[in-house]
């Protein structure tokens, strides 16, 4: 999304909404599933029983009222509230400003029960204000299907929520996405490709075939060009090493065989005219609108990619994803990759702390989660949750997340080399530098 590119160049991370996400700590899942502690899961007769629970909760939220989450999540609230008739819930559409005005609220000791906004965000910069939700995430709730919660939602987002809060959860994740290649699934099948690439020279054989067929492969503008070059290099060298070469003031490390690499198969893809002609021009939008249009067949965004054009594509559009491919020699396979969501969290002060996560609960599995997906043409949380025809393909990758980059994994680590490098990439792909040349530009 728009929102998310923004706040990611500003930030250096990213919402739609971002950001920097490393590797899991030691001792957590990479299965794709979450531990489950050998604990009782017997909730308390408040949690499991609708009816039973009682508060007043006020929810902060990230939405706007108008939008479609925003929608879903307020009907979903009333019907929580007829389900449980002894809780009373006030929203605060808040919007985007949350980002600006939730925490003077909080620290001026205003009552708000429940917020939401990025992942990273709420825990790194609300985390202190949270109640931790280990407990809960034990409990088993009405639209659990008798299963404990952190059994009934996606595994690698409660591993990535531990993460950024080693001793425990303190926040709900919502809407998940992936950031992967989006990409035109009529177009392959025309051009006889019979499934995503994996690989890099599978990558680059998908590019011919789908040249050859009368399509342009690929495209991308001038707020999504940092991803290619940073998602290559982390699959080289991991992102902490990317983050290591933009903040290397020596320069030195531009000279590691890896960036000439890099460089050398970008190089490639341009002189072969596998990139749309108004590469170097394009401004955002450009880029995915060319791919809604059907002009171009492979685009590297986020699964937010098809709620965002909709307008032009319509719900028949033949998405697919698949993930970055993996490149000769590279430590990264593809399982890593910038991926999050959103998230709720319940105040630490709160007098109803059952009513609030019952509440989250209700949000983030069966029903309401379905209808969030569909309304927003999302990835649900939910792991039993029909997920959106348009994003079939990614709920395996989904699955198989283990190692979270950051916001173009890595090549924003420093914001005063970032315009010299996306510059430079652009006239690389865009067969204004070459390879060579792009490297003694880097090492300037």
């Amino acid at each position: 999304m728009k929102k998310l590119k923004k706040l990611a160049a500003m930030l250096i991370a990213g919402s739609v909404l971002l950001a920097g996400c490393g590797t899991k700590p030691e001792g957590s899942s990479t299965s794709g599933e979450p531990e489950v502690a050998a604990e009782s899961n017997t909730a308390s007769e408040e949690t499991k029983s609708e009816g039973g629970l009682k508060g007043e909760l006020v929810y902060w939220s990230m939405w706007n009222q108008t939008e479609p989450q925003g929608m879903v999540i307020e009907e979903a609230i009333n019907d929580f509230m007829e389900k449980n008739p002894e809780v009373k819930v006030e929203i605060n559409w808040n919007g985007r400003e949350i980002r600006k005005t939730l925490q003077p609220a909080l620290d001026n000791g205003q009552t708000i029960d429940i917020w939401d906004e990025d992942l990273e965000r709420v825990l790194k910069n609300w985390g202190n204000y949270a109640l931790k939700l280990d407990d809960y995430l034990k409990k088993d709730y009405p639209t659990t299907n008798g299963k404990p919660y952190e059994e009934s939602v996606m595994g690698s987002l409660l591993e990535l929520a531990r993460y950024y809060k080693i001793d425990g959860v303190y926040a709900v994740p919502y809407q998940p996405f992936v950031f992967t290649f989006m990409y035109n699934k009529d177009h392959f099948a025309k051009a006889g490709i019979e499934a995503p690439p994996k690989t890099w020279d599978e990558f680059t054989a998908a590019c011919e075939k789908l040249k050859t067929a009368g399509f342009v492969p690929l495209t991308t503008d001038d707020a999504y060009v940092d991803t290619l070059i940073g998602y290559h290099l982390a699959r080289a060298k991991g992102y902490k090493w990317v983050e290591e070469l933009v903040k290397d003031k020596t320069n030195t490390l531009w000279d590691d065989p890896a960036v000439m690499e890099m460089a050398k198969s970008y190089e490639e893809l341009a002189a072969k005219g596998y990139f749309s002609p108004t590469v170097g021009a394009n401004k955002w939008p450009a880029g995915q609108q060319d791919v809604a249009n059907g002009t171009v067949s492979m685009y590297l965004n986020g699964t937010w990619l098809v709620n965002e054009i909709m307008g032009t594509t319509g719900p028949d559009f033949p998405w697919g994803t698949f993930a970055y491919p993996t490149v000769n020699g590279g430590t990264d396979d593809l399982t890593a990759a910038n991926y999050g969501a959103q998230a709720f969290q319940i105040n630490k002060d709160t007098k109803y702390p059952d009513a609030a996560f019952a509440l989250l609960a209700h949000l983030t599995t069966g029903e309401w989660d379905k209808t969030l997906a569909e309304k927003s043409f999302g990835v649900p949380v939910g792991s039993a949750t029909d997920w959106p025809v348009q994003l079939a393909e990614a709920k395996d990758l989904f699955g198989s997340l283990k190692t979270c980059y950051p916001w173009a994994a890595g090549i924003q680590a420093d914001t005063d080399k970032l315009p010299v490098i996306a510059s430079n990439f652009t006239k690389l792909i865009s067969g204004q530098l070459s390879a060579e040349a792009f490297v003694a530009e880097m090492k300037k």
